[in-house]
């Protein structure tokens, strides 16, 4: 009696968890709960996944090699400062592929002296210049390649999770696939246009100085057409001084709404980069206008404020992915490493231009390779044909158990309620996420719970063809039967934690409904169906069994 007991309130307590644990999931129902009892319960019950809540499905491809070029940038303009604290004198000094260094020289004698150099960029090998004996060509190493390919594919993924964590998104899914892609789910997103430019903005922050000495600015527009960039490029190519690039800022007239573009002429030279910042927020202007206020780190504060000094009364160029967002006229050395980035953008553009230079600068351009939108009611679509599935098949399963085991069909039908209850609050209880395949998942679910009731009720029956009492029956059954139900089900869960494991979004949500389901039927099976029997059994006389 006190083992029925026992088993009595251990199925009670495991049915009362679940019920409360789903109730998150019906907001309007949880809404109505006292204070105390929503700080007891989790806040959300079962979060749906994108294929049945719809948002954006996105594989990203990485531009490994553009990051290679953008590493070996960095050390040609390290070697350039270098080279002017040794007092080494070089004609020049540019990358001449993507991954070599070309050092142009005329006195031969230098050459020992910049060979020397080379166990400063130990990550760089030289290479045998071929023509001059003025020349120098570094390249950098295959194993320095391979870990800039490897790295940037991480810093990418990290970079792209920052953002959409301060994006707000629940429960998105941020994964890399194979070696160079990365996968990216954004369920329940209501503007998926601005999700997908926040994610793929490089947001490489740049700092750059106008050339204010050569002529050719006087000779570009004072303002062009948004579509006008490409040919004012094309008809000034050939007149750029040598390091010097036409980068173009955008602009709004407040009155029309007109937008066009102001060309200036740049130096290519990268005075400061934002991959120095510690901290990007909006802030709003003495005319309500909003702006990006950008503090650096202890290094960078130094570098910035070096460069305001050694360029007082000369303007700076403020360029984000290529874009001038400000060229303001630096009037004296500014301390403190603190800067604005002012523009013509609305309230939201700032926060989002913060939001990409507070996770980080991507570390190479992105290129969009697949790109789903699923709409809100595709998903109810497949809410509703997943609810009828399971539906049907439970009816199909309580009719069969019924007809054929007759009462203890019916004790084996409550089991399957039982096991459907306590799955959904293990769901809502673990806040998991249930996509179209979990729901598969749930519908074999109803098949494996049957199935251990079918060997208990065979074992029983063999058991009252040989003579046994019931209660002897019944027992005798849960016995023989146990290692048998988990056997089985053990090696079907290792297959879904296998599954889990190594699976990505839609397998996953499969395997999680499939493991939950195998170890809450364990418990019906085993505990909840003997508990009803033993209840049964507590009459004076039990001389028949209905199965």
């Amino acid at each position: 009696m006190k083992k029925v007991a026992g088993r009595l309130w251990l199925l009670a307590l495991v049915l009362v968890a679940s019920v409360v644990s789903f109730v998150p999931t019906y907001q309007p129902v949880y809404q109505a709960l006292p204070v105390w009892a929503k700080t007891v319960l989790p806040n959300k019950g079962i979060t749906l996944g994108l294929d049945l809540q719809g948002g954006i499905h996105m594989v990203m491809e990485v531009d490994e090699d553009r990051a290679v070029e953008i590493a070996v940038d960095r050390s040609t303009m390290s070697l350039q400062d270098l080279l002017v604290d040794k007092k080494i004198p070089v004609e020049s000094v540019k990358r001449t592929g993507p991954a070599r260094i070309a050092i142009q020289f005329q006195n031969a004698d230098l050459k020992a002296q910049i060979q020397k150099l080379l166990d400063d960029y130990p990550t760089f090998m030289e290479k045998e210049a071929a023509g001059t004996a003025g020349s120098l060509v570094w390249e950098l190493r295959d194993t320095e390649i391979a870990r800039i390919k490897d790295s940037t594919i991480n810093q990418a993924l990290e970079t792209i999770r920052n953002r959409i964590d301060q994006f707000g998104v629940a429960e998105p899914v941020v994964q890399r696939q194979g070696l160079k892609q990365i996968v990216v789910q954004l369920p329940g997103v209501k503007d998926p246009k601005r999700a997908k430019d926040l994610i793929k903005e490089t947001a490489l922050l740049e700092f750059k100085m106008l050339d204010e000495d050569s002529q050719l600015r006087l000779e570009l527009p004072a303002a062009i057409p948004r579509d006008k960039e490409a040919e004012i490029i094309s008809q000034f190519e050939g007149k750029l001084p040598e390091g010097d690039q036409i980068l173009f800022e955008r602009s709004i007239e407040k009155e029309t709404g007109r937008e066009y573009r102001i060309p200036y002429l740049v130096k290519k030279r990268v005075m400061l980069t934002g991959d120095v910042l510690s901290d990007a927020r909006v802030s709003i202007g003495q005319f309500n206008d909003p702006y990006v206020s950008i503090t650096f780190d202890a290094k960078g504060g130094q570098e910035f404020e070096r460069i305001t000094a050694d360029n007082v009364k000369k303007r700076m160029a403020v360029v984000l992915d290529n874009t001038i967002y400000s060229a303001p006229v630096i009037q004296e050395r500014i301390s403190g490493g603190r800067a604005q980035i002012t523009g013509t953008f609305s309230t939201q553009e700032a926060n989002d231009l913060a939001i990409v230079l507070r996770a980080g600068a991507l570390p190479a351009p992105l290129k969009i390779v697949q790109d789903l939108t699923v709409g809100p009611s595709l998903g109810q679509d497949s809410i509703d044909k997943g609810v009828r599935a399971t539906l049907i098949a439970g009816a199909m399963v309580v009719l069969f158990m019924a007809v054929y085991y007759r009462l203890s069909g019916v004790i084996a039908n409550f089991a399957l309620v039982l096991n459907l209850v306590c799955l959904m609050g293990a769901l809502s209880a673990l806040t998991a996420t249930l996509t179209l395949p979990g729901i598969a998942g749930i519908v074999l679910t109803i098949g494996m719970g049957v199935d251990s009731n079918v060997l208990i009720f065979e074992r029983i029956r063999e058991e009252l063809r040989g003579g046994k009492a019931v209660r002897s029956a019944i027992d005798a059954g849960y016995d023989k039967a146990l290692l048998t139900i988990i056997d089985s089900h053990v090696t079907t869960l290792i297959t879904g934690v296998a599954l889990f494991l190594f699976g990505t979004g839609p397998i996953k949500g499969f395997a999680v409904t499939l493991c939950l389901g195998i170890a809450i039927n364990l418990f019906t099976a085993l505990v909840g169906t003997k508990v009803i029997f033993d209840l049964l059994n507590q009459r004076p006389k039990v001389e028949t069994l209905s199965i």
